[in-house]
C-alpha cells in the first residue's frame, strides 16, 4: 500500500504559486503553550500570533487548527482579525461524572465559540476518541451530531495518534474529517490501507507531525541522544537528502503536500520567518522518497513514547 499516496508513479510536478500554501493549515498549539522538542522561543507572544495570522492569509492559508486543551491558544485567536478563515478546533476529555453528555458538548462549544469570537467552526474533533466506544460513545457522537445539524459546525470527527484506532471506531461511526499524524518517515497511513479507505469513505484528512515535532528539522548531531538508537535511518535520510539538494523542510512539506488524499497540511510555527520559511519552501518538485526512509516502529513515531530525560 505504500505507494498508493502517489498519483503519478514516480513523484509530483512543479505546484504552481501558492498551491503548495493552500493546502497548508495553520497549527496554533504554540499560540497558547511551549511546545515542541525542538521549540527554544517558548510560547508565541499576541503580537507575534497577529503578524503570523495576518501573513498566513496573505498566503492563501484558509485554515487555523487549535483546541480547548491548547492553552490560551483560543483565547488568543479570539482576539485576533479572523475574517474569512476556517477554524477547527477539538473537545477535551469526556469528565468521567458527566451524566449528561449533550449538555457538556454544547457548553464545551459555546465556550469555545465565545473563546474564538465567531458563531461557527469548520470542524469540532475529539481530542479523545476512544471515548466513543465506551458506554456514552453513541451520546457523544450524536451530541456531536446535533451541533452540526444546528449549524454551529460543519465538520464532526476525531483526532488520532495511530491509524490502528480507526478499526474500531469506523465500524461503528462515520467522520466527516480525521486528524492523523504524518511525515516523511511515518509509513503508517498508507501500510495499514486507511489513507486510501477514508478517501473512498469521503472523509476528508488533516495530518499534523510532518516535522515530528521539529525532530526532523535538526541537524545531524543536535538530536537528542534518544534518537541514536536510529542512527541508520537517520544516515540514509541524510543521504537522500544530500543526493537532491533538498532542505529537511522542502522534503517533509512537499512530500506531504503531494499526497491526493490529504486535505490540509497542519503545521505549526514559532515565529512569522518560520512560517515565511514553510511557505517558500512548499513550492517545489517532489522527488520519491526512498522506501528505506519509511518506517511504522511506534516508538519514534508517537512522541507520547519519547524518553527525553
Amino acid at each position: 500500500m505504500a505507494r498508493e499516496w502517489v498519483s503519478s508513479g514516480l513523484g509530483c510536478s512543479n505546484m504552481s504559486t501558492h498551491e503548495g500554501s493552500s493546502k497548508l493549515a495553520l497549527g496554533t498549539v504554540q499560540f497558547g503553550l511551549p511546545y515542541g522538542v525542538a521549540n527554544r522561543q517558548g510560547q508565541v507572544s499576541r503580537a507575534q500570533a497577529a503578524l503570523i495570522v495576518d501573513q498566513a492569509r496573505r498566503a492563501y492559508i484558509r485554515t487555523l487548527d487549535t483546541a480547548i486543551a491548547y492553552g490560551t491558544s483560543e483565547q488568543v485567536l479570539g482576539s485576533l482579525d479572523l475574517d474569512g478563515l476556517d477554524i477547527v478546533t477539538k473537545l477535551p476529555a469526556l469528565p468521567d461524572d458527566c451524566t449528561d453528555v449533550a449538555g457538556w458538548v454544547s457548553a464545551q462549544l459555546d465556550e469555545s465559540l465565545a473563546r474564538l469570537g465567531v458563531t461557527a467552526v469548520n470542524g469540532l474533533l475529539l481530542h479523545r476518541p476512544g471515548q466513543l466506544l465506551e458506554a456514552r460513545g453513541a451520546a457523544l457522537f450524536q451530541a456531536m451530531e446535533s451541533q452540526r445539524e444546528q449549524g454551529r459546525v460543519g465538520r464532526i470527527g476525531i483526532s488520532i495518534y495511530a491509524p490502528d484506532e480507526l478499526d474500531a471506531l469506523c465500524e461503528r461511526y462515520h467522520f466527516d474529517l480525521v486528524q492523523a499524524p504524518f511525515n516523511i518517515m511515518d509509513d503508517r497511513l498508507a501500510e495499514s490501507g486507511w489513507l486510501v479507505r477514508l478517501h473512498e469513505r469521503g472523509t476528508d484528512l488533516h495530518v499534523r507531525s510532518v516535522f515530528m515535532q521539529g525532530l526532523l528539522l535538526m541537524p545531524e548531531g543536535t538530536r537528542p541522544q534518544a534518537f541514536d538508537r536510529w542512527a541508520d535511518r537517520w544516515r540514509i535520510w541524510q543521504s537522500w537528502l544530500d543526493d537532491t539538494g533538498l532542505t529537511p523542510l522542502q522534503a517533509c512539506l512537499r512530500h506531504a503536500l503531494a499526497v491526493p488524499q490529504i486535505e490540509k497540511v497542519v503545521v505549526g510555527v514559532d515565529s512569522p520567518a518560520q512560517l515565511a520559511d514553510i511557505i517558500a519552501a512548499a513550492e517545489g518538485q517532489c522527488p520519491r522518497r526512498p522506501d528505506a526512509i519509511g518506517c511504522t516502529d511506534e516508538s519514534l513515531l508517537n512522541p507520547s513514547l519519547w524518553n527525553l530525560s
